[in-house]
C-alpha cells in the first residue's frame, strides 16, 4: 500500500454512513513489533504514540523528551512492517512553526496517515498529568497552519489541552479556531466529566471526526467505546495498553524467572520461538532468501 492508499483508507474508515459515525478503537505502538501485533489483530489504525514511544523504546515518562527526528525513524521502521493507517504523535511540533513543518515532511515521507499536533507550552507532559501549559491561541493556530501547509496528503488532527488550563469554554474556543484554520480532525484532551464530553459532541461531531484518548488511569469519565460512539466520536485512542499490560505483567515474569530458574509455569501466558517466528513472517523471509540463494 502506498502513501496515498493509506491514507485514503484513512479517509473512508472515518467517513460518517447513514447511521452516523462508527467509532474505530485505535491501540498505541511504538516499535515494529508492536505495529505489527495491532495489526494482526485485525484492527484497521494504528497510533504511533508519543508516550508509548518515550517510555517503551527509551525508559523515560512522556515530558517532550522524544526528539523529531526519532519520531521520524519510528514512523519509517513502522511503517516497513504494516500497511493499515497510521497516525503519529507529532507533540507540538518540536520547535517553532517551521520546524514543525520540517518535522511533519519527514514523518510524511516515512509513512505517516495522520498527524496530531497540540497546543501545549514547553516543556511539554501527557494530556492527563496535571502542570501542563498551552501556548496563546494566535501561535496555537499558527502551528496548525503551518501544518496543513507542509503537508501533502496526511490529515492533521488538531488537539487541545486547554480544558485542563484554561477551562471548557477556553478549549471550546480553541477547537473552533483549528477547525477554521482547516483542522481535518479535532481533539480536546481530557473532558473531566459526562457533560463536558457530550458538550463536546455536540458541538463537533456532525461537522468533524473528533478524537478521544482513552488511557488506563487518566482523567476521562467513560472507560470504553461505546458510550462515545453514541456521542459521534470517530476514534478512541488506546495510547498505552500494549505498554501498560508489559509494564504489570513483566515483573511477574521477571520474579518467576528469579525463583523458578525457568519459564515452565508461564508456558500459557507467554509466546515460543515458533510463535514469534510465524508473527513476524521468518519463513517467507528464508523462501525468499531462496529465491535468491541467499
Amino acid at each position: 500500500m502506498n502513501h496515498r492508499e493509506h491514507v485514503a483508507a484513512l479517509k473512508g474508515l472515518l467517513h460518517a454512513g447513514p447511521d452516523g459515525r462508527r467509532l474505530h478503537s485505535v491501540p498505541g505502538c511504538w516499535d515494529g513489533l508492536t505495529a505489527l501485533l495491532v495489526e494482526r489483530a485485525g484492527f484497521p489504525i494504528a497510533f504511533l504514540s508519543g508516550g508509548a514511544l518515550s517510555m517503551g523504546r527509551y525508559g523515560s515518562p512522556d515530558m517532550g523528551l522524544v526528539t523529531a527526528s526519532e519520531v521520524a525513524q519510528a514512523v519509517a521502521v513502522i511503517r516497513d512492517r504494516i500497511a493499515i493507517p497510521l497516525i503519529v504523535d507529532a507533540d507540538t511540533g518540536f520547535g517553532n512553526a517551521l520546524t514543525l513543518q520540517r518535522s511533519l515532511r519527514a514523518f510524511e515521507r516515512a509513512g505517516a496517515s495522520a498527524v496530531q499536533i497540540e497546543d501545549q507550552g514547553f516543556p511539554k507532559r501527557c494530556g492527563h498529568m496535571a502542570g501542563k501549559t498551552v501556548v496563546p491561541l494566535a501561535e496555537s493556530v499558527g502551528r496548525i497552519r503551518a501544518a496543513l501547509d507542509a503537508r501533502q496528503d496526511m490529515l492533521v488532527i488538531a488537539r487541545t489541552d486547554a480544558l485542563a488550563v484554561e477551562g471548557y469554554d477556553a478549549a471550546i474556543e480553541r477547537a473552533e479556531a483549528y477547525l477554521d484554520a482547516g483542522a481535518d480532525l479535532i481533539f480536546i484532551e481530557g473532558p473531566r466529566t459526562l457533560s463536558e464530553l457530550a458538550g463536546i459532541a455536540g458541538r463537533f461531531a456532525g461537522r468533524v471526526p473528533l478524537v478521544h484518548n482513552l488511557v488506563e488511569g487518566g482523567v476521562t469519565p467513560v472507560d470504553n467505546g461505546a458510550a462515545l460512539e453514541q456521542l459521534g466520536f470517530a476514534i478512541a485512542l488506546h495510547p498505552l495498553l500494549l505498554l501498560h499490560g508489559l509494564a504489570a505483567q513483566g515483573p511477574r515474569w521477571l520474579d518467576t524467572l528469579a525463583r523458578e530458574r525457568g519459564t515452565a509455569s508461564l508456558s500459557a501466558d507467554i509466546a515460543r520461538l515458533s510463535d514469534m517466528n510465524a508473527l513476524l513472517g521468518a519463513s517467507d523471509l528464508i523462501d525468499l532468501g531462496k529465491r535468491y540463494d541467499a
